[in-house]
């Protein structure tokens, strides 16, 4: 009888296979001690679809007030998950345009924030509409999607419009124990084309590399690997060996007690 649970403690351990140290960590081929040069943070342009906020001011703030009336409505909608509201702003229709007031049609895709904060300002003035404007303008639905084997899957909004892989890795959670950090799969519309990319956190090109800093609609996926593939079917593929196992040994038990 105790020949069979010390048989039981030898194999059943074995069912389960054991994780690579270094795969379930980040940069462990970097060396210490090394510098690599800051990657310039990347511009972004604006699309059809963007939803922008847009707020002017000036030296009087009455006169400027009419100016910042968004173009959109506060959104509210419904999901499984809860309430969720999109702010109001200025959305770029499909032809790269946004109505502003007084101005008309204003020409922005294609354009960087700065760019159209220069061009705004450059017409208010132009038809002395404000004295001495400042205008600001920044994406409301600057956003990247983390996949896969992470603690939280979710899609993290931008305020600011600069986040590095890592960093919104972090915000999911980080990768999980299964995760594949070797091979970061990144998804990246340009130019109406979907691109991917393949990361290596095990390498320094990761500080290189121009997915570094990710882009507004960016996905990344954590492939996961052998073990948690295995691990999800060893289970079933195992059950009938199992359950083998446990009538041979309610069968040995019942002969003894005989």
């Amino acid at each position: 009888m105790r020949n069979y649970f010390i048989i039981a403690l030898l194999v059943f351990p074995g069912v389960f296979s054991c994780i690579n140290t270094k795969r379930a960590t980040y940069f462990n081929k970097i060396k210490d001690s090394v510098t690599y040069d800051s990657l310039q943070i990347p511009e972004h342009f604006i699309k059809p679809n963007d939803l922008l906020s847009i707020n002017i001011s000036s030296a009087n703030p009455e006169a400027a007030k009419i100016f910042n009336q968004p173009n959109q409505s506060e959104i509210r909608s419904t999901t499984p998950t809860g309430d969720i509201v999109e702010p109001a702003g200025y959305l770029v229709n499909k032809n790269g345009s946004i109505q502003f007031l007084i101005l008309g049609t204003i020409k922005a895709e294609g354009l960087t924030t700065h760019q159209l904060q220069e061009h705004i300002r450059n017409a208010l003035l132009s038809r002395k509409l404000l004295l001495d404007p400042v205008v600001k303008v920044r994406f409301l639905n600057f956003k990247v999607t983390v996949l896969g084997e992470v603690a939280r899957p979710t899609v993290i909004t931008v305020p600011n419009e600069k986040i590095t892989l890592l960093e919104a890795l972090g915000l999911a959670g980080d990768i999980t124990i299964f995760g594949k950090r070797s091979n970061v799969l990144v998804i990246r519309e340009e130019a109406g084309k979907k691109v991917t990319k393949r990361i290596n956190l095990n390498s320094y090109d990761l500080f290189k590399s121009p997915y570094y800093y990710l882009k507004s609609n960016d996905i990344v996926y954590i492939e996961p690997n052998k073990a948690r593939i295995a691990g999800g079917t060893r289970f079933y593929q195992l059950l009938p060996t199992i359950i083998s196992s446990f009538s041979v040994i309610i069968i040995v038990i019942d002969r003894l007690g005989n």
